[in-house]
């Protein structure tokens, strides 16, 4: 919700003619403005929340007072950034293993998922959707959803959405109808109580399987996300859901990836342009099969469009994306690789230079501790035109970090 979704390049072309660039760009900086440690959470697999104070929100997996992950504020001083932890999970009732960050509210409240803990017929617990409140300074958090790992699915890991009402909306990658996975819906009654709609089970066929992790964005009434597997060849698809009117959704898929050359296993959030085009990467595909980043161009008939922007390359460039992408104010596209690199993951670019050209540049190679290591997120854009993002690894004791990157 704090990274641009307008920018301005519908006027290039969608040819697919590409330039690599493996020469780093001399520009820009990435600096770890904070390293994870054990007791302060560890492993940050999360994307990151901003607010109009320019304080940055996340979660970690691991670590904490109880081993079972954290909340984290990391807030701007003169001086620096100061790492407060919100809450510290147990793995019992209130769950465990918070992945991909939180979403706040207009309140400042902040909800999120974690993949364990709860109840539920599931080892370890089926997991939470939760809501931090914040009084005074002072946060507490609620489970609003204990998954049962029935009907509503289990383990949910992805980032949550919220709608203008205050609804929640987000996904389960196991259980379900049909076993492989939900998208829900969780609204709070008059009585002040939580329920939970299940508004789509997949089914593992057309309709795709496993839910990506990242955040479903809401256009126009609209629900769009990426299912990681299924879908008509098998490498996962682009979904939209429509309100019915009448309180129901109507699921379409509107691409299936066709594997290699073509994207395989979507995991990112989705980013929309201006007019309607979405652009994303995939951890598998592209012509070397080891990611892309594609976009889809919606036609007048209501079909779409697919292009690859660009096959990563095995070497310099990184590979294997789960990231999503952002966008500055020209129109290039940033967006980071879990792999390759210097070995421990990238961030790139990709510019549109004309002709229906794109140049693909390298602005940082992780390297490890104290650097950042292995990007399993991308990055967020704040108010004030700053970018960041988290490493699950690397920082000063290599138990993940979070960066400023600078292009």
């Amino acid at each position: 919700m704090k990274f641009p979704t307008n920018f301005p390049i519908s006027a290039i072309a969608t040819t697919a003619v590409f330039v690599l660039s493996l020469a780093a760009a001399t520009a820009t900086t990435t600096d770890v403005i904070f390293s994870c440690d054990e007791d302060e959470g560890e492993y940050a697999d999360t994307d990151l929340e901003t607010d109009s104070a320019g304080n940055i929100y996340g979660t970690t997996v691991l670590g904490g007072d109880f081993g079972s992950g954290t909340v984290f504020k990391l807030s701007p001083t003169p001086t620096g950034w100061v790492h407060t932890v919100l809450y510290s999970f147990t793995s019992g009732a209130d769950g465990g293993e918070p992945y991909k960050g939180v979403t706040a509210d207009r309140e400042g409240n902040l909800y999120g998922s974690a993949v364990t803990g709860g109840s539920g017929s599931c080892e370890g617990g089926c997991g939470v959707v939760y809501k931090l409140t914040n009084s005074g300074g002072t946060w507490s958090q609620t489970v609003i959803h204990a998954f049962t790992g029935g009907d509503d699915g289990s383990g949910p890991g992805a980032r949550v959405t919220l709608d203008p009402s205050g609804n929640v909306y987000g996904m389960a990658p196991t259980g379900g109808a049909y076993g492989s996975g939900t998208i829900y819906k969780i609204h709070q009654e008059h009585n002040g109580a939580w329920n939970l709609e299940v508004v789509h089970a997949f089914t593992g066929g057309a309709d795709g399987a496993t839910g990506s992790a990242g955040r479903m964005v809401l256009r126009h009434r609209r629900l769009y996300g990426a299912a990681t597997a299924g879908g008509t060849y098998g490498s996962g698809v682009v979904f939209e859901l429509r309100p019915t009117g009448r309180g129901g959704w109507n699921f379409r898929t509107i691409y299936s990836f066709r594997g290699q050359p073509d994207g395989v296993f979507p995991y990112g959030a989705l980013l929309f342009d201006r007019v309607g085009n979405i652009y994303g990467t995939t951890y598998y595909g592209g012509a070397n099969g080891i990611g892309s980043v594609y976009q889809l161009s919606p036609r007048a008939t209501g079909e779409w469009n697919e292009s690859v922007l660009y096959s990563f390359q095995e070497g310099s460039d990184g590979n294997s994306p789960i990231s999503n992408l952002v966008a500055d104010v020209v129109g290039n596209l940033y967006g980071t690789t879990s792999e390759g690199g210097l070995g421990s993951g990238t961030i790139f670019k990709l510019s549109p230079i004309g002709g229906g050209q794109w140049m693909e540049t390298v602005v940082h190679a992780f390297q490890g501790p104290p650097d950042g290591g292995f990007a399993y997120n991308g990055m967020v854009v704040d108010g004030f035109g700053n970018f960041y993002g988290a490493t699950v690894h690397g920082g000063d004791n290599d138990d993940g970090s979070v960066y400023k990157f600078t292009p």
